[in-house]
């Protein structure tokens, strides 16, 4: 089964392929490097661009007003903030022009812990992404739906930003992708360079792979239950899933919601869990203090109140100037799978 990263490159080179994609760039994203996880390994559109965050999104906004596809990559999401005036640009050109222009470029970043990257290579970026308006914003927590959305994300007329979880990148998949070898060590020799010399001459043999899209904006239901609608993405999926498991070891009934996609988000989806369950939990690592979870439970008070059982809650990652080097600083800033599990379990235990 391929990992997450393995996944982002096939999808990529599927774009290449049938999806006329033809700029794929960014700081070490190009060879020999082909991106710092990467992601962007032995594709044919790969090129270095300076290490100017500003000067890739401006090129690639550039490069999509022409009508061409792009993607484009910011190292981190911690050195996206200075592009913010851009992106906001970028987000409402098609609203402004009244739908005269498009701007179909993909603009990726590695978001979130779990590296031990410290106060520069830790940090998460949805709640401001969610505040972008014209932009699509997805972060996947599995390799099937990293390859899913980003073949939707570059068939997109229009901006979207393609949010990259760092801890799951190396993690393997329980499900192929369609094409892919079912050997792992197989698919490795065919698309993973060599170390050293090897790799100059080195060209990756790709697997006939197929489109897979997911729409944008639609949820997944990873396991069903009736006592507690756990609702995450990205990096704290599969924590929520293990804290679901022990939970529902104990008796109850948890329900797990993966939304895939941020903006739009899957509000049916939503609606019809908390529904069937009556209490919710929703789990992000982004700072608590205006967190894009905060405004999904705030949706939740105002349009479910009458079929709640229990307060809808929000766990996030401590409202900190940063994540610390160190691996306690980290495993206390963001949420852990026993801090899930106890918030989960308090909730379940709750009555109005």
């Amino acid at each position: 089964m391929a990992h997450m990263a393995q996944a982002i490159r096939m999808a990529l080179h599927y774009g290449e392929k049938h999806l006329k994609v033809k700029d794929i760039f960014g700081e070490d994203v190009g060879p020999p490097l082909g991106g710092v996880f990467t992601a962007t390994q032995g594709l044919k559109t790969t090129w270095n661009s300076p290490l100017d965050e500003r000067g890739i999104v401006g090129m690639a906004m550039g490069i999509a007003l022409t009508g061409t596809r792009c993607v484009a990559e910011v190292q981190f999401c911690d050195y996206i903030f200075n592009t913010i005036d851009l992106l906001k640009l970028a987000g409402n050109t098609h609203w402004a022009s009244n739908g005269q222009f498009n701007l179909p470029m993909v603009l990726m970043t590695p978001v979130g812990s779990g590296i031990h990257g410290s106060i520069y290579h830790s940090h998460s970026f949805d709640s401001w992404a969610t505040r972008l308006p014209g932009w699509k914003v997805v972060m996947p927590s599995t390799p099937l739906d990293a390859y899913g959305l980003m073949l939707s994300a570059i068939k997109d007329p229009n901006p979207v930003l393609f949010l990259k979880p760092k801890a799951l990148l190396r993690i393997k998949g329980t499900d192929l992708i369609p094409g892919e070898p079912a050997e792992d060590k197989k698919l490795k020799e065919m698309i993973d360079a060599p170390l050293g010399d090897a790799r100059k001459n080195w060209k990756p043999k790709w697997p006939k792979l197929e489109d897979c899209s997911i729409p944008i904006g639609k949820a997944k239901i990873n396991k069903q239950g009736s006592d507690l609608s756990l609702i995450s993405y990205g990096r704290t999926m599969p924590l929520c899933d293990k804290a679901a498991e022990k939970l529902n070891a104990e008796g109850f009934s948890v329900e797990t919601l993966d939304l895939r996609s941020l903006y739009p988000y899957d509000w049916q989806a939503i609606k019809k869990s908390i529904k069937k369950t009556k209490k919710v939990l929703f789990v992000n690592e982004d700072t608590e203090v205006t967190n894009f979870c905060e405004h999904l439970c705030y949706r939740v008070t105002q349009e479910l109140f009458y079929d709640l059982l229990a307060k809808p809650k929000v766990l996030s990652g401590k409202n900190l100037p940063g994540v610390g080097l160190h691996m306690n600083l980290e495993n206390f800033s963001v949420p852990q799978t026993d801090e899930i599990y106890k918030e989960a379990k308090a909730v379940l235990t709750e009555s109005i």
